[in-house]
């Protein structure tokens, strides 16, 4: 889904504008991005029963080039990862 699909089913499913329906979605949007921004103590960012946002390393190590085949070297980075919450979770059956 599109971020212009997600702002008209918000617009729709809330009785709003889409200009409201867009500031709202845009608010919480920078909101959970500035939360994680400022995570960096301990690396999570926990909404509610939503989920956790966890910052986690990755280290260095050799790959393969797909086009040659020949070893190259990956520089060790940093990685985003998601973690559903109870409530998420149930809301798709997963649990």
């Amino acid at each position: 889904m599109s971020k212009h699909q997600f702002i008209e089913r918000v617009a729709s499913k809330g009785n709003i504008s889409k200009s409201d329906a867009k500031r709202a979605v845009d608010l919480v949007l920078g909101e959970i991005a500035g939360g994680i921004k400022n995570a960096k103590k301990d690396g999570k960012y926990t909404i509610g029963t939503l989920g956790t946002f966890v910052i986690s390393k990755r280290a260095a190590r050799m790959g393969r080039n797909p086009r040659t085949g020949e070893l190259m070297k990956i520089k060790a980075s940093k990685t985003l990862k998601f973690k559903a919450g109870v409530s998420l979770r149930k809301a798709a059956g997963v649990e």
